[in-house]
């Protein structure tokens, strides 16, 4: 005999389904409720020690300007790059077989878990003026990248871009295939095909991982510190700014702490609820 379903059953049962999913066994509760507390609190220590006061005061000083308009500029310039590298890779990650594929995967995720001051001494090594490529430009264009605004966005691209990667490889392998093969059929060229067909399916994963690598990058430390440096005006970031006031002025570095974690929140709770569709 079939199972009802949830449209014909009794509405005893579907009310007994309801409290069932609503009643959360207590060892389970718990250690939600500590995990829930351990990553909140601190967050509300942030805010509640705030100076809420001299908020507006300390926000336009000139230092603390110039390090959220150099955050800004070069979280978005790094976004850009990623999108403009990141989404033909991920296309090829999703869409192409070859030797070694799962290898290269891997090595784009690496930044991932890579310990972000570990990435900036590989980048400076690879561009720096002994570097393997930066001695050459250094040599044959006198172009130095280290330790300028140029060094910030490249190490922000180095640890966002994967975030994106992911998203939008992870969109590519969802979205169906019938229609690009539709489009291929009635005569359109590959590239016609991704940019009319491919694209606007997977718009949202691009979009959402954009947002992501955006986040990342403006939030980015130890590989801008090693590769950058933390020169006023040229290098020194939001989350440089954060570390040296701690030395000198606490109450700047919460000031900078709180506008951080505004950013951070907006941006998640847009995320969340436009393109990832969660509840």
């Amino acid at each position: 005999m079939p199972a009802a379903s949830p449209a014909t059953e009794p509405a005893e049962t579907r009310a007994a389904h309801r409290s069932g999913r609503a009643r959360v066994p207590w060892p389970l509760l718990v250690p939600a409720v500590v995990g829930l507390a351990f990553l909140v609190l601190p967050l509300l220590g942030l805010l509640l020690r705030a100076p809420w006061s001299t908020l507006g005061t300390r926000l336009v000083q000139g230092e603390v300007l110039e390090a959220l308009r150099l955050s800004l500029v070069s979280a978005t310039a790094a976004t850009a790059l990623s999108v403009v590298f990141g989404v033909p890779l991920a296309w090829l990650l999703a869409r192409t077989e070859f030797p070694g594929r799962a290898v290269v995967r891997a090595l784009v995720t690496v930044p991932l878990v890579l310990p972000p001051v570990v990435g900036g001494v590989a980048l400076l090594l690879v561009l720096g003026r002994r570097g393997l490529i930066g001695a050459q430009l250094d040599a044959w264009f006198g172009v130095t990248i280290p330790f300028t605004s140029v060094a910030v966005v490249l190490a922000q691209v180095f640890v966002a871009m994967p975030f994106l990667v992911i998203s939008v490889e992870g969109a590519l392998r969802g979205a169906d295939r019938r229609y690009e093969e539709a489009a291929a059929t009635l005569g359109a060229g590959r590239v016609t095909v991704f940019r009319r067909v491919t694209l606007p399916m997977v718009l949202p994963g691009v979009v959402a991982g954009a947002v992501l690598c955006w986040a990342r990058a403006l939030g980015e430390f130890g590989a801008t510190i090693t590769f950058a440096g933390n020169f006023p005006g040229t290098t020194r970031t939001m989350p440089l700014a954060v570390y040296l006031a701690m030395e000198s002025d606490p109450q700047a570095a919460i000031v900078l702490s709180v506008v951080l974690l505004a950013v951070s929140v907006a941006v998640l709770a847009g995320l969340r609820e436009r393109w990832v569709g969660a509840v």
